[in-house]
């Protein structure tokens, strides 16, 4: 069924709906507009929120950038960027395949409908036309014969007459002959006009306009077709992009997941451990008696330390983190003196007599304040310097190391673009026509000088790091001061320190200790322990070992951070517990 034979005489309808089915695509083709701008609202929206809470380039150097959390965050952060790319290729999409082609389709559309609908016009006009010419020749067929008849008559009349001449009845029968013969080709004209209309007008009805309405019904075909076309797209588009859509917000679901808290604790440790000891217990002085009774009877005697200098503050108490402090820094010595390791079981250093664990409580006390007194200064205006002596001895060792690490690359860079300099002199010196090898004169000179200085800092920070490598380590039992911006200062191998410092009165108490441990019988090894590192064992009770040594373990850390060790030869001392891999026998 079509509509030039089902609608032939519906031609305002036909129009009227062609038109509505072209606002119908311009109506569609609005909505796709609008949606492709909520889209680019949403994903810029979206980039927006990612950029925002995305950490800034000076914000990546950050401790916390380290956690699996926060490293998870940041890839949600980068998925939802990735999302937001999904989404404006959405919008983009649907505006290049929907309302750009369904824009251009319907300007063509509208187009041929408008060719259409003027041939229709013109047919009609054609017939009208016709029509109105038939018309014509037909009112002057009918006033021709009325004439012809008047005429007729009024020649009857004349002959009837006896008082008529014969002229005049001769001229009456001319003037009706005629008018009836000019009648007769009125009559004539009128047929072939009535003729002519009928087969215009069937060919109007039957051929012109159906052929047209075909072409229209064609037409709104096609822009059904192309309007469901575009229908297909609009969900299309989003399928299209939904798998990589999916593989975002599975990337985000991986994020969560690989959130690992234990990682996190670690990580946190790792990054802010001192390598301090935790403070000890505070010494009761009876003042009822007059001497120290804290220590028992067996106790060495030992000289008091800052502790005793404090009378004021004697019945004050102290937190080493609340925020507002009981003790008073300026009551504090400048110097003091950390306590050596202490580990609890046995003879733990040859620093100990017949009672090591009261002269450790001493010892102890001897440096809670004034360390107090330096994290708190720390807080509150710490002094940066190059060789980071201001940080923990653990924070200050990592930090060299990677200090020197990065010295490292930058000087593998600089030399290979040294050595590429060289090579590209080379190739000028022997084609002068690519270049001339003086031009590279200032560059070789640039990456000389950068050299040089690279490898005096890589010296000056293998040092530091070799400091911070031994000395860091045995930081327990080497004197070390706060200044008052509260950076330490390592004191030199043999103890001496550059300014004030406390008198070295525990000699006679390693005698002591160094004739106990030697009458001892040798205690049977618990376990092995492979060294991950070379350890020179300068101190007094420590033992030098070299990388890769193996050693009979004689005693467990007890958790200060040294193990008791012995070789093979009978020798025997503590090493850092971090600097070899422990085995235990069970």
């Amino acid at each position: 069924m079509d509509w030039g034979t089902e609608l032939w005489d519906q031609y305002d309808i036909i129009e009227k709906h062609t038109q509505s089915g072209l606002e119908l695509v311009e109506k569609y083709v609005k909505f796709v507009k609008e949606r492709t701008e909520i889209e680019q609202n949403y994903a810029k929206q979206l980039r927006n929120l990612s950029k925002k809470y995305n950490p800034k380039r000076s914000g990546k150097d950050e401790p916390e950038c380290r956690l699996s959390s926060y490293q998870s965050f940041v890839d949600i952060l980068n998925e939802m960027n990735d999302y937001a790319g999904q989404r404006e290729l959405i919008a983009e999409n649907m505006m290049m395949n929907i309302c750009i082609d369904l824009t251009k389709y319907l300007q063509e559309l509208k187009q041929e409908r408008k060719t259409y609908l003027l041939d229709a016009k013109k047919a009609q006009q054609s017939l009208e036309s016709t029509y109105k010419q038939l018309d014509s020749s037909k009112k002057r067929f009918e006033r021709e014969w009325r004439e012809a008849e008047r005429a007729a008559q009024y020649a009857e009349k004349t002959d009837q007459d006896i008082n008529a001449t014969k002229a005049d009845v001769e001229k009456a029968k001319q003037q009706a002959h005629m008018r009836a013969h000019v009648a007769e080709e009125c009559k004539n004209d009128y047929a072939a006009q009535l003729q002519k209309y009928n087969k215009e007008k069937n060919q109007f009805y039957f051929s012109d306009m159906p052929l047209i309405f075909n072409k229209l019904q064609d037409l709104d075909e096609r822009r059904v077709r192309k309007v469901a076309q575009g229908y297909t797209l609009f969900s299309d588009t989003e399928k299209h992009v939904m798998p990589i859509i999916g593989k975002c917000l599975e990337g985000i679901t991986k994020a969560g997941t690989n959130v690992d808290e234990k990682n996190d604790s670690l990580i946190v440790i790792e990054q802010n451990k001192s390598g301090f000891e935790r403070p000890g217990d505070v010494e009761f002085e009876d003042y009822s008696e007059g001497i120290n009774r804290a220590s028992s009877d067996s106790s060495l005697g030992t000289p008091k330390g800052p502790m005793d200098l404090l009378g004021k503050n004697r019945n004050k108490n102290f937190w080493l983190f609340s925020k507002k402090s009981k003790l008073s820094t300026s009551t504090l010595p400048p110097f003091s003196t950390p306590p050596v390791p202490s580990p609890a079981n046995g003879p733990n250093s040859p620093k100990f007599g017949r009672d090591p664990l009261s002269y450790c409580l001493k010892e102890i006390n001897k440096t809670v304040k004034p360390r107090i007194s330096s994290f708190r200064t720390l807080r509150r205006s710490p002094t940066v310097t190059e060789d980071f002596a201001h940080l923990p001895p653990e924070q200050r060792r990592k930090r060299l190391q990677q200090k020197l690490e990065d010295i490292c690359k930058e000087l593998q860079k600089e030399v290979d673009q040294s050595e590429a300099l060289g090579k590209m002199k080379d190739v000028y010196e022997k084609n002068p026509q690519m270049g001339d090898p003086a031009s590279l004169a200032p560059q070789i000179n640039q990456t000389s000088q950068n050299i040089e200085r690279l490898r005096g800092e890589l010296n000056k920070y293998e040092t530091w790091v070799g400091e911070a490598g031994v000395r860091g380590d045995t930081l327990r039992y080497k004197s070390h001061t706060f200044n008052n911006n509260g950076a330490h200062d390592l004191l030199s191998p043999d103890g001496a320190h550059s300014d004030e410092s406390t008198p070295d009165t525990s000699q006679a108490i390693y005698a002591e200790f160094d004739d106990d441990f030697e009458d001892e019988e040798l205690t049977a090894p618990i376990g092995k322990c492979t060294a991950m590192y070379s350890f020179p064992g300068a101190s007094e009770g420590t033992i030098s070992m070299q990388e890769g040594e193996v050693l009979s373990v004689v005693e467990e850390d007890k958790g200060d951070g040294w193990t008791r060790v012995r070789r093979s030869n009978g020798d025997e001392g503590y090493i850092p517990t971090s600097y070899v891999t422990v085995s235990i026998n069970k």
